[in-house]
């Protein structure tokens, strides 16, 4: 029996996801600077809520959150992002509470999402960035089928302000769980 559960957007609070993000800053520091930024104090993670619930009312991203089934707090974090309709591809980012790593919690939570993208969504592709030394994360997207299609240079600003090489991995629904 798992002791993790996805809830949606309209099941969490600014407070509790606050509580993530500050238990998580340093572990989430270069690959989630937009996140952190927008997440600097209680107010302004209210707002960033705000925002997401809209943006997700509007289907523009969608959310997925984590939470432990048995201590009640939130663990993680996955946003279907940069949705392009005209053809039909979107993008994942996620993370997971430092201490909830290596448990093959975001691996199962990204093929659930993973399937909501191709069977609810209509997309053909999913696609997802990370970081060059996020080895974490392209292990969640090999485990999920996801194919390394190169490297992105210079795609990503990191909390410094420095570009970054990323790798992309990029999964289409007639390779979907083959």
């Amino acid at each position: 029996m798992k002791h993790w559960e996805t809830v949606s957007i309209h099941n969490i609070s600014a407070q509790e996801f606050h509580r993530l993000i500050e238990r998580n800053r340093e572990h989430i520091a270069r690959t989630f600077p937009r996140t952190l930024e927008g997440c600097k104090d209680a107010a302004a993670v209210t707002a960033f809520i705000n925002t997401a619930r809209q943006k997700q009312q509007e289907g523009e991203n969608y959310y997925f959150y984590l939470r432990d089934a048995i201590k009640g707090n939130l663990t993680g974090y996955i946003v279907v992002k940069n949705i392009e309709h005209h053809v039909l591809k979107c993008e994942l980012a996620y993370f997971i509470d430092k201490n909830y790593q290596g448990q093959g919690i975001m691996t199962q939570t990204v093929a659930h999402v993973v399937d909501f993208c191709f069977n609810t969504l209509k997309m053909n592709k999913v696609y997802i960035c990370t970081s060059l030394t996020n080895h974490a994360s392209q292990k969640v997207a090999l485990k999920n089928g996801f194919v390394q299609e190169g490297i992105l240079k210079e795609e990503f600003k990191n909390s410094e302000g420095v570009l970054e090489d990323v790798m992309y991995f990029g999964l289409i629904k007639s390779e979907y769980g083959k």
